[in-house]
């Protein structure tokens, strides 16, 4: 996945919810059947990246063979303006696909707020989909604010910080900070022998633009309070302790100097700072762009720091990750025909071995480092393998129609004023909490 394409997600298109609530219904009096002498087609919107097309198209040929009476008319969802606004379009103009992936929890909580997605859980095979992909512990942090599931994760970037290892040894330092305490005490080492560098260099820290949020503050979250959901349904249930920690752990680093959020080019690898977000998807961007970036000698990575007495052992963190869903417009025939074909995708290990070595991108399974039909891959790649055993405890966005905009406020209310030093952590969550639960309301 490209940064552009993960801050693509969170721009809707301008149609309202209630127009496409409005859409979503009555569509199956004008719709097809969708089968036709005894076939029934399903269409399968794939995202707009070369490498998923190529395995969805390759499926579905392979399923095809096995089961001549459902086709699969695999296509690539239009990127402009956006993807969720080609969606939306589709939706409000009765042109929906079946099935689609490429969606995060958040935008999905847009269409199921509308109406406009199937409840996987109430369609006949999906507790054989779960069993059969090894995905129990994953599918948990899925659950929507009204008990349903509206979206199969395909993949869980479970998202860990990079440090500079060949940097913190010059510290005197041999492994990754776990908690708050060893973090400012790696702070302080670098501050008095390289003045000149940071530990977190970074211009996003100051920006509110709410998709950068998941690459600081949630992940800092996550870890601090243990996978709180932070906003149910309509209300805001954040830990306060646990979000004042993060801000405290910034306010401190802000104190000590350790922050940077002017532009720099590439501060990471060229050790301007020495820890930042890292997904998956940046291993082999570094491979070809930056060699001399090696995994255990110049950089590690590490589950997010979490505040002094908590359990270092079993960290969660932010998943960065999207799933399928199937539309509501869908006839039966079709809905019934997408779950055959979602079963047989997922009932074989192999065809998520396929999309690892496509994509990079770690299948959301709860065994990636278990199974041993993942063993020669992560053999070959071992830089993946922290990202695979992160996966069961990875959390995934919140599932609030009004996500784009409650991030936005965190940014502007508590993150960037903290990062900036102009405001107390107390005082900073205490804004944040009173502008959400009006956004709320």
């Amino acid at each position: 996945m490209k940064i552009k394409k993960v801050a693509s997600i969170l721009f809707a298109a301008s149609l309202t919810v209630s127009g496409l609530a409005a859409c979503s219904t009555g569509n199956s009096e004008t719709k097809t059947s969708g089968t036709k002498d005894g076939v029934t087609t399903i269409e399968f919107w794939a995202a707009p990246n070369p490498t998923q097309q190529v395995y969805w198209k390759e499926v579905a040929e392979e399923f095809t063979k096995e089961n001549p009476k459902i086709k699969v008319n695999v296509s690539p969802m239009k990127e402009s303006p956006t993807s969720e606004a080609s969606i939306q379009s589709a939706i409000a103009g009765k042109s929906a696909p079946t099935l689609s992936e490429n969606i995060n929890r958040g935008f999905a909580a847009q269409l199921a707020e509308s109406k406009a997605l199937v409840p996987l859980d109430q369609l006949d095979g999906w507790d054989k989909v779960k069993e059969g992909r090894n995905m129990e512990n994953t599918m948990k942090g899925w659950e929507f604010a009204d008990g349903h599931q509206y979206v199969l994760p395909i993949y869980s970037n479970a998202m860990l910080f990079g440090w500079r290892l060949d940097i913190l040894k010059e510290l005197g330092f041999n492994e990754a900070p776990k908690t708050y305490s060893e973090m400012l005490a790696v702070a302080k080492k670098l501050k008095e022998k390289y003045p000149d560098k940071y530990v977190w260099a970074k211009a996003d820290l100051a920006d509110p633009t709410a998709w950068k949020r998941w690459f600081d503050f949630f992940m800092l979250y996550d870890a601090a309070s243990n996978g709180n959901k932070f906003v149910e349904g309509t209300k805001f249930t954040g830990e306060t302790k646990a979000g004042e920690q993060v801000l405290g752990l910034v306010n401190d680093l802000q104190k000590t100097n350790a922050l940077l959020t002017k532009q720099a080019k590439d501060p990471f690898e060229t050790g301007l700072g020495i820890f930042t977000d890292v997904g998956p998807w940046t291993i082999p961007f570094w491979a070809e762009k930056f060699p001399e970036m090696k995994f255990n000698e110049t950089f590690t990575l590490a589950l997010p720091p979490v505040p002094d007495g908590a359990d270092t052992s079993n960290v969660k963190t932010f998943a960065d990750t999207k799933g399928l869903v199937i539309y509501a417009t869908a006839t039966k025939e079709q809905q019934k025909a997408a779950m055959t074909f979602i079963n047989w995708v997922y009932s074989n290990p192999e065809n998520d071995v396929k999309w690892l070595e496509k994509t990079s991108l770690p299948p959301a399974r709860d065994d990636l480092t278990t199974n041993d039909s993942f063993k020669a891959f992560f053999e070959k790649n071992p830089a993946l393998q922290p990202y695979a055993a992160a996966v069961p405890n990875a959390i995934p966005p919140m599932d609030n129609a009004k996500y784009n905009d409650i991030q936005t406020l965190i940014g502007q209310h508590a993150f960037n004023p903290v990062v900036k030093g102009e405001k107390d952590p107390k005082t900073a969550w205490e804004d944040m909490q009173k502008a959400i639960e009006g956004a709320l309301k």
